[in-house]
This record gives C-alpha cells, sequence and structure tokens, in this order.
C-alpha cells in the first residue's frame, strides 16, 4: 500500500515540475444540460377581446368599441358589426350602453343554436349605441 502512495507521489512530482504546460486538461460542465419544461407547451397568445370603449366615452369614426368572437353583444345606433363579430363606430360620438329585450327570428339556423331550449320572452341583451356630438347653432346664414 504504501509503494501506490510513493508511487502516485513520484508522478505527481513529475507533472508540477515538468517545464512543459499541461496540454490535456479537461474542464467538466458545472450543470445539467437543460431540458424541456413540462409546462410551456400550449401557451398561446392573449388576444384581448373584450370592451374596449365603456358607456359615456368618446370614440372616432372606426374605432373598435368590443372585439368578440360570438355574438355576445349587439350592435345599436350608428354602431356596424364585422365579418368576426367585432363591434365599430360609424361616425365620431360618445358610447351608450343599453340593455334591451331580443326578438330573434327562431327560423333562422343561427338564433335556434345560439337561443333553442330557452324561453325566448326573456331574452336581455347589451347594444352598443354610438350617439352624435350635438353641433352649437352659431352659424350665420348668408345671402
Amino acid at each position: 500500500m504504501s509503494h501506490l502512495i510513493a508511487s502516485a507521489l513520484t508522478t505527481a512530482r513529475r507533472i508540477l515540475t515538468a517545464s512543459e504546460p499541461l496540454l490535456n486538461c479537461q474542464r467538466n460542465a458545472s450543470k445539467k444540460a437543460g431540458g424541456s419544461t413540462r409546462n410551456s407547451a400550449g401557451v398561446v397568445r392573449p388576444k384581448h377581446r373584450g370592451v374596449k370603449h365603456k358607456s359615456g366615452t368618446y370614440v372616432q369614426e372606426g374605432a373598435l368599441v368590443v372585439l368578440q368572437n360570438k355574438l355576445r353583444f349587439h350592435p345599436g345606433l350608428n354602431v356596424r358589426i364585422g365579418h368576426n363579430g367585432t363591434l365599430a363606430a360609424l361616425i365620431p360620438g360618445r358610447v351608450l350602453v343599453t340593455t334591451e329585450k331580443v326578438e330573434p327570428n327562431m327560423e333562422h339556423p343561427w338564433a335556434q343554436k345560439t337561443y333553442g331550449g330557452r324561453d325566448i320572452d326573456r331574452i336581455y341583451k347589451k347594444y352598443f349605441h354610438v350617439l352624435p356630438e350635438p353641433q352649437h347653432y352659431r352659424f350665420k346664414r348668408i345671402g
């Protein structure tokens, strides 16, 4: 046993007293390689849907009032509905939100799918209207 220790010491002295640099050094990784995480799959970018302008706010022409997929909110006065259900202002003015009774045409397949099996007498939905600002009447007639 002492013979093994003596040979290890002589080998160590030879390495330490060598005039040439050590070229066979190897550095090991200090951390494990990063693997995939389990909870990253299925993360989607948020779509930011919903009401963009509340009742009483001023909007410009073409401003989006509501972003929606299904017809949750209905277009009212001076509001158009886009092909994907978005509601946009047709004129500049103030937004007014009302709750009104809906009388759907039950012969339409969309109405059957949405309101089928419900009591039609008690269906209320929110309507978004854009009311124009009142103009001043300080015009001077010429001629």
